[in-house]
């Protein structure tokens, strides 16, 4: 069964996703910033991470440079889910390691389970998917 962590300071919003990806019959694994997320992260290791931006004590970016910096974790897909629609942000979450960002706004719970179906069927073919917004 796959896993999934959701790292989101927003707690009706982690919520909504953790009940759309337990639907799905996914492991669901939830913290409410970045420490706590490395913290769930050594816990136990999830088969991709859906990761907020912008969070108290440690942003997005900065658990993505963390995690991706160690060896046991690094190949973890994360995907960046934000309301900022910023390329900024989106370029340099892609540069890190992130394999998409989606915006919050613009897709349903249900679309970001499909998502993240689609991610996972293509790290089970050796292939990184696209990075899109």
């Amino acid at each position: 069964m796959p896993r999934i962590l959701i790292i989101e300071d927003d707690p009706l919003i982690s919520r909504m996703y953790q009940q759309a990806f337990e639907f799905e019959k996914f492991e669901v694994g939830v913290a409410n910033n970045g420490i706590v997320g490395i913290q769930e992260l050594k816990k136990k290791t999830p088969t991709l991470i859906l990761l907020d931006i912008m969070m108290p004590k440690m942003s997005g970016i900065e658990f993505i440079k963390r995690m991706k910096a160690s060896e046991k974790y690094k190949n973890i897909p994360v995907v960046v889910l934000t309301n900022l629609s910023g390329t900024k942000d989106a370029e340099e979450a892609i540069s890190l390691g992130a394999v998409k960002f989606i915006i919050k706004s613009k897709y349903k719970p249900k679309e970001v389970v499909k998502e993240v179906k689609q991610i996972l069927a293509g790290y089970t073919r050796d292939s990184i998917p696209n990075s899109v917004e």
